[in-house]
Formats: structure tokens, sequence, C-alpha cells
């Protein structure tokens, strides 16, 4: 049986990889499909910048204050996300942004959700060392995630919100890397 110390010390290592390798600029394309009602899926597209923060970066030593952590620098890594996304065949205004990530044990904190400017937390694991699977829960509302980095050069993610029980909405994406 492997210790808590032990699996907690081996997540990290694999977040820490993860959030290394993910760093760049990235085209992110995908698709909204909405399951409560018949209407054609919302297509966006998507120009990301990932940037790994190691322990005591500033932005980590704020998540951490966000989220009243006793240290400051108890977030062991992270990363600093920023996009700039434009809606296809929507009249929606493009849309801009950032969120920082951080990692501590089993727990991912953000200093904002996808549907919130609220700070959330995350339980994160690791089925395999190159995908990372998310569970998130705020405003009755339930998201999983999994990433997985193909290759050098290509993520996937898939996005499942679910609200009171019921599957509501799936979000699929494929990320390749420009630089």
């Amino acid at each position: 049986m492997i210790s808590k110390e032990i699996a907690q010390i081996s997540t990290e290592s694999l977040v820490e990889k993860y959030f290394r390798q993910s760093e760049g600029r990235w085209k992110s394309q995908r698709r909204y499909y909405t399951l409560t009602q018949e209407q054609e899926p919302q297509e966006v597209v998507s120009l990301l910048k990932i940037e790994y923060l190691p322990q005591g970066a500033s932005q980590l030593i704020e998540l951490a204050r966000l989220h009243h952590l006793e240290s400051k620098d108890a977030l062991i890594c992270g990363a600093y996300v920023t996009w700039e996304s434009e809606y296809i065949k929507q009249t929606r205004k493009p849309s801009k942004g950032s969120t920082v990530f951080g990692a501590l044990g089993d727990i991912l904190y953000r200093d904002r959700g996808f549907a919130t400017k609220d700070p959330i937390k995350a339980i994160y694991s690791f089925p395999n060392p190159n995908t990372l699977c998310l569970r998130t829960e705020y405003q009755g509302s339930v998201f999983e995630e999994e990433l997985k980095l193909i290759g050098d050069n290509y993520r996937t993610r898939q996005t499942i919100i679910s609200r009171a029980g019921e599957e509501i909405m799936i979000g699929q994406y494929l990320e390749k890397r420009l630089a």
C-alpha cells in the first residue's frame, strides 16, 4: 500500500511536469454541445499562452492569499494562462482573460472559475502521466475535465458540465502548440 505522503509527492511531481510541458502558445479549437435543448454546437477559436509558475512566484503567493492558505509559499507550482477567444457563427463579442492555477497535494487552486470570478478549487488526478483530470464543484454545477497531452505539439480536452445530477453541456477541444 502506498502511503498518502508518497502518493502526494508523486501527484505533485506529475502536475509540475504537466504544467512545464504545457508551457507555450497554443491555438485552441473547441465546440460546446448543449444537451438540454436542440441547438447547433457553439464553436470557439482561442489563442492561449501558458506560463509555468515555480513555487514562490508572485502569482502563486497572491493565489494562496485568496484561498486563505496558512503559508504564502504553500503552492508547489502552477500556471498562468491568458486567452483571446473568437466565437464562430455567433453574435458574441470576442473575449480576453487570464487565470492562475496553483497545486498543493491533490487540490488545484484557481483565482476564478469557468462561470464565476470567485476563487475555486478542483480535485485533480493523473490516470497516466500525460492526462490531467479535474473535478470542480460550485454554484450547484459540477465540471469534470480531462486534458491530455499528445506528443509535444497537441492537447485534447473534454469538459462535461452537470447541474442537479444531469449533464447539460459537453465541451471538446483540440489544441495545437504554436511555440
